[in-house]
């Protein structure tokens, strides 16, 4: 089953996608938006798009794990890309997310532009591959 991770942000969206077999995330694309109707909308595409028949949407959780205004409006978002595209929408907790696609962009040597181009859908992977892999060992009793 291909599941879509989304990294919802009020300028950047990261998105990114499993491979059919939920094993594997890539990153896709970043939408470059600061309209929510048009964030739902293009987000809701690329939902059609990839064939997702589920999608994760990253839950900015405080790091004492209480839920803020961002987590608030991410979960209204996610409720509201279900309705849009009809595909279950699950929150998943991010915290972190976005630290590890800097140390991964650092690593890499990504810089200046291009470094602010793609590390929300470097976010989205990540948030989509450690979704999978709790998925994975949920079903291999390694909770």
């Amino acid at each position: 089953m291909k599941i879509m991770a989304v990294d919802y942000g009020d300028a950047r969206t990261g998105i990114a996608v499993s491979d059919p077999s939920g094993f594997l995330a890539s990153p896709v694309c970043v939408i470059h938006e600061t309209d929510d109707a048009k964030i739902l909308a293009k987000t809701a595409e690329q939902v059609a798009l990839s064939g997702a028949e589920r999608v994760v949407v990253g839950l900015p959780k405080n790091m004492n794990g209480t839920l803020g205004p961002r987590a608030e409006k991410s979960q209204a978002f996610a409720k509201a890309l279900e309705e849009a595209c009809g595909v279950p929408v699950c929150m998943f907790d991010e915290r972190r997310t976005t630290l590890s696609a800097q140390v991964y962009m650092n690593a890499t040597n990504t810089r200046g532009k291009k470094r602010k181009n793609s590390i929300d859908a470097a976010a989205a992977t990540i948030i989509l591959q450690d979704y999978l892999d709790s998925v994975r060992n949920a079903a291999h009793g390694k909770t």
